[in-house]
């Protein structure tokens, strides 16, 4: 199922956290900032949407951190109900995929529900300060890259590494659900 996650909520200020990593290290909003801003993305592993984007992931934070933007994936969907999103598969996607940032485990889905995520993948772009600046999705792309599309989430967070503030239009994340654990 599709969900499109809110507007910015610009100035918000960006929640700790401290989750296990694939790479066997645990990682923090501290350790995982640049030093002009933090990119917060959720992904996961099954959803289409991602896998469609996965590449230009890599790509963009890659070239973001030349940027000074530290950039952190969490995954937080139910792996009970989605072995496809397990850890040991996380650590697969992980390297398969050339990640070069934290990709990290929220298994409680306290850091998804703190950040009021709705979506994979879903873009937090925080500034120097850890306040908000981009709440957007990576590009036009949906389950199919989308050639010469705008690089948005790139474009905003280059902004905001240079200014602190990121752009007044910014078109919503759209992906997969998260995936609740049933109490």
């Amino acid at each position: 199922m599709a969900v499109q996650s809110p507007v910015c909520d610009f100035g918000w200020k960006a929640v700790d956290f401290d989750l296990p990593g694939v790479d066997g290290k645990r990682h923090t909003l501290a350790s995982a900032r640049g030093p002009a801003g933090a990119l917060v993305m959720f992904i996961c592993n099954h959803c289409p949407y991602v896998k469609a984007i996965r590449a230009r992931i890599v790509r963009d934070c890659g070239e973001l951190a030349a940027h000074g933007i530290g950039s952190i994936a969490i995954m937080s969907n139910d792996p009970a109900e989605y072995p496809e999103d397990s850890f040991e598969n996380m650590r697969r996607v992980a390297a398969e995929s050339g990640f070069t940032f934290p990709y990290v485990l929220d298994a409680t889905q306290d850091v998804a529900r703190a950040y009021a995520a709705v979506c994979t993948p879903e873009f937090f772009g925080f500034n120097a300060a850890l306040e908000l600046q981009y709440h957007g999705r990576l590009d036009a792309s949906k389950t199919s890259p989308v050639e010469g599309a705008t690089r948005e989430l790139f474009d905003a967070m280059v902004r905001i590494a240079r200014t602190g503030r990121g752009p007044a239009e910014q078109t919503a994340a759209l992906g997969c659900s998260i995936k609740w654990k049933h109490s």
